[in-house]
């Protein structure tokens, strides 16, 4: 197998070598004028029939499933946008460009010229009477009936995965297009997109274990960012009153289908707004996303649909447990009595467990969000685990945050935003108490955000959402790494 390939290496460098010894050096094409894109062509000559335009137009890719038939012959051209068919003629084109033509490999980038036509098959053609190759491919493409499958060359090699497969191309096309849509609608309200920090000099924001940098000027140690939150509420501070950013968080656990370190998140921030503003808000933003890119709100996932319209349920963590357990954990008299309760029903890893909320929390995660399959808010979750929202009206066991759930996973955080600076402080010393015991999630102490917070932090509601994972439902992408373009991967064994 390796021996025949190097013969078609061999074979496909000679041709460039041909080229070449013509003066067609691909190489040395410095740009090509195209007219119309594949799709373009389609459209505007959708009802072309069997005589050619009148107009000529131009169009450039990548000939894929060159066919010669005696003196004449098809090709593929396939760019962004899909592919179009070429139709060649040696008493059309000339003999110089019909050898160029016969010796195209699969990938060639091409450019070419020509008038549109239907054939008897009925398909929108481009019948070609200048053709120029643009770029030469110099390692054989992937056949066409077995294409680009194993999953370790197309995470490690996406341009050829964006190449070869239309499906990967479309699902990232739509990732583009969801994040432009996010854009969109957010402005249209007045949010206003900011930039902060990646590099930091405390993390924060998040329960989440941070990746370590150092900064040899300032001879100091930074942090990729798990979140940017607190620099957000800075900015409400700040009276910007409603801001957003899309970009990326970094969290150095585990990768698994759902998970990856190095993620995209939204994440906004409103003034005089709650967590049940929130929630309208993120909906909305979700559910018009969905039809934007879909169409439907009837999302097929695998072999499931997921029901997308409004509106979503709301339940509380308490009750979701109860329905999916049978357990009361109101009826809770102390950390023992839940974590004997939890053991009983198979929670992992809480035997030596001392707080009630991570308790609670870890009954939901493990035997209740497994089940929450249409979009689902889960409400009011314990304080332990939740340093930065503000205590639920009429229970201070709880705070007013909501996660999203979706298919099983969660999508989405947010809360009415803990603006009580001294209660803020306590909450962090708590935190690190835990962070000195060696949980390496719990959040530092973060001096200035304190500070920020005693200038005054008006009430506000604050969110934030995976994009990654809601490009995968939306994408109907089987693993995290599938919308991810360039997914890290281990070093390749030699």
């Amino acid at each position: 197998m390796a021996e025949q390939e190097s013969d078609l290496r061999a074979q496909m460098r000679s041709k460039l070598e041909v080229l070449k010894s013509k003066g067609l050096d691909p190489y040395q094409k410095y740009r090509f004028i195209r007219t119309h894109d594949s799709e373009g062509v389609k459209l505007e000559f959708g009802d072309i029939g069997a005589e050619k335009s009148s107009v000529e137009i131009s169009a450039a890719g990548r000939a894929m499933a060159v066919r010669v038939h005696g003196k004449a012959g098809f090709a593929d051209l396939v760019d962004r946008e899909g592919k179009i068919q070429l139709y060649f003629k040696l008493n059309d084109i000339g003999q110089d460009a019909w050898d160029i033509f016969t010796s195209l490999d699969r990938g060639d980038i091409i450019g070419v010229k020509g008038k549109v036509f239907r054939t008897k098959m009925g398909e929108v053609t481009i019948a070609v009477s200048t053709l120029e190759v643009l770029s030469k491919a110099l390692i054989p493409f992937p056949e066409k009936f077995h294409g680009l499958q194993d999953v370790q060359t197309r995470y490690r090699q996406r341009y050829l995965d964006l190449a070869i497969n239309d499906d990967v191309r479309k699902r990232f096309i739509n990732r583009s297009k969801m994040i432009a849509y996010f854009r969109e609608w957010l402005n249209k309200r007045d949010f206003l997109e900011i930039e902060t920090p990646i590099l930091q000099p405390l993390y924060g924001g998040a329960l989440a274990k941070p990746f370590v940098t150092h900064h040899n000027y300032l001879d100091m140690d930074l942090y990729l960012r798990i979140a940017p939150e607190l620099y957000h509420k800075r900015c409400i501070v700040g009276n910007l009153e409603k801001v957003y950013e899309i970009g990326k968080n970094f969290r150095n656990e585990d990768i698994d289908a759902q998970h990856y370190p190095e993620y995209t998140s939204i994440e906004l921030y409103q003034a005089y707004a709650d967590y049940e503003d929130i929630m309208d808000l993120t909906e909305s933003l979700i559910c018009d996303t969905a039809m934007h890119i879909t169409g439907t709100d009837k999302i097929p996932y695998g072999d499931k649909v997921l029901d997308f319209s409004k509106p979503w349920l709301r339940i509380t963590m308490h009750d979701a447990v109860k329905e999916h357990t049978g357990v009361d954990i109101s009826s809770f008299g102390s950390v023992e009595e839940a974590r004997d309760a939890a053991m009983k029903i198979g929670v992992r890893d809480i035997a030596d467990c001392q707080d009630m909320g991570k308790i609670v929390a870890e009954i939901f995660d493990q035997k209740a969000q497994p089940h929450l399959m249409n979009p689902t808010f889960v409400i009011d979750h314990p304080v332990e685990v939740s340093p930065l929202a503000k205590r639920k009206r009429g229970n201070p066991d709880l705070v007013e945050r909501f996660e999203l759930f979706i298919n099983g996973w969660e999508f989405a955080n947010a809360f009415s935003e803990l603006n009580d600076p001294e209660e803020q402080e306590q909450r962090f010393r708590e935190q690190d108490r835990r962070r000195k015991e060696g949980d390496e999630e719990a959040h530092p102490i973060d001096s200035d955000y304190i500070r920020a917070l005693e200038y005054g932090l008006p009430p506000t509601g604050g969110l934030g959402i995976g994009v990654d994972r809601l490009a995968m439902i939306l994408t109907n992408a089987p693993s995290i790494k599938e919308v991810i373009l360039f997914p890290h991967m281990k070093p390749e064994t030699m």
